[in-house]
């Protein structure tokens, strides 16, 4: 089985994360991821790797024993099993041949538009794997596990590229929070070493991230009637608005790039009783995150100091770390062996 055949197989599974049952320690939150799972067992069985081990949990482990006399690291490869909850519609994969626009429902009339994504010219004349437009394609991080597959087998079919203990490990629930990640047991695992595959295109290498951090904010009202509401009514979905409305203005996703940090306002929802808001928090540096999240509960107490006693509360709470915190120092060699690795592949 070539690598696209194993991610189209992937795509037809639906391993929407499911935002409720996570958030109730549900794991995996959805049955597709387990199915994904079950299926990427039997396939790292087919290869002949050893210790394979699927737990209730759905995180999946596997080992390829290493092939050489020499004492060499374990390296490991990791992937995640769950897409986004921002779309939960089954996927319908589909190969284009890329050249400009590219049509993904003619019956819905709905084109991928090369005026709104330039990025599709680094592909022209290329198979480019796309959705029919009514969901995500599910490649966050589907394609990493169909890679990660790959190089197995190619390991498997060459005995001749010498290599140490590679061990691979799937897991549930990224996309809400780290959830698989969390519950992994990193010490039983038994690498030395690892790396994430999950985004970007061919040459790019990500050894920092954000500093990534919630803030789930709820606005209690109190309800009156319309004819009386006159200096009775409170209304928290107004109360969320002008929360919103008082966030440092320029710091969200659509007006930053590089390493500049953001708010990004993710859902709103509620009524004029009750409103609930949901803000991801990411910055590079420690200070600028912390002084981000210190800003957000400053101004959830001003505004409860302005509003009333109960009419905001925050709730902050920490998702991941930048990961050039562990990587200072000796602790760096992870990254030196995929950059020469890079350089010996002509990647750049």
């Amino acid at each position: 089985m070539n690598l696209v055949e194993r991610f189209l197989n992937y795509t037809r599974i639906n391993t929407t994360t499911h935002r409720e049952n996570g958030a109730a320690g549900i794991m995996p939150s959805s049955p597709g991821q387990m199915v994904l799972a079950k299926l990427v067992a039997s396939e790292l069985e087919a290869l002949g790797l050893e210790d394979i081990v699927l737990r209730d949990s759905a995180i999946l482990t596997a080992t390829l024993p290493a092939n050489s006399n020499r004492k060499l690291p374990v390296v490991s490869f990791f992937g995640h099993l769950d897409t986004s909850a921002e779309q939960t519609s089954d996927t319908h994969a589909q190969i284009n041949v890329s050249g400009g626009d590219i049509c993904l429902n003619s019956d819905l009339d709905i084109t991928l538009k090369a005026s709104e994504f330039p990025e599709i010219a680094q592909y022209q004349g290329q198979d480019i794997i796309v959705t029919d437009g009514t969901s995500l394609l599910g490649a966050d991080d589907k394609a990493a596990i169909a890679a990660i597959l790959d190089a197995l087998q190619t390991l498997k079919n060459n005995p001749d590229i010498e290599h140490g203990t590679v061990k691979v490990a799937f897991v549930p629930d990224e996309e809400q929070g780290l959830l698989g990640a969390k519950a992994f047991d990193v010490e039983a695992f038994g690498a030395d070493f690892g790396y994430t595959l999950d985004c970007c295109g061919i040459g790019d290498f990500v050894c920092e991230n954000w500093n990534g951090g919630d803030a789930v904010i709820t606005f209690t009202g109190q309800s009156a009637h319309p004819m009386s509401a006159k200096g009775q009514l409170k209304n928290s979905l107004l109360m969320a608005h002008k929360f919103i409305a008082m966030l440092p203005a320029g710091e969200a996703p659509e007006y930053t790039e590089g390493c500049e940090g953001y708010y990004w306002v993710k859902e709103l929802s509620g009524n004029s009783t009750r409103t609930v808001l949901k803000i991801d928090i990411r910055d590079f540096t420690k200070e600028g995150y912390r002084s981000r999240m210190m800003f957000l509960r400053t101004l959830a107490e001003n505004c409860q100091a302005l509003w009333g006693e109960k009419a905001v509360n925050i709730q902050l709470s920490d998702r991941y770390e930048n990961v050039a915190n562990s990587l200072e120092g000796e602790a760096g060699f992870p990254v030196e062996i995929a950059r020469e690795a890079y350089a010996r592949n002509n990647i750049v």
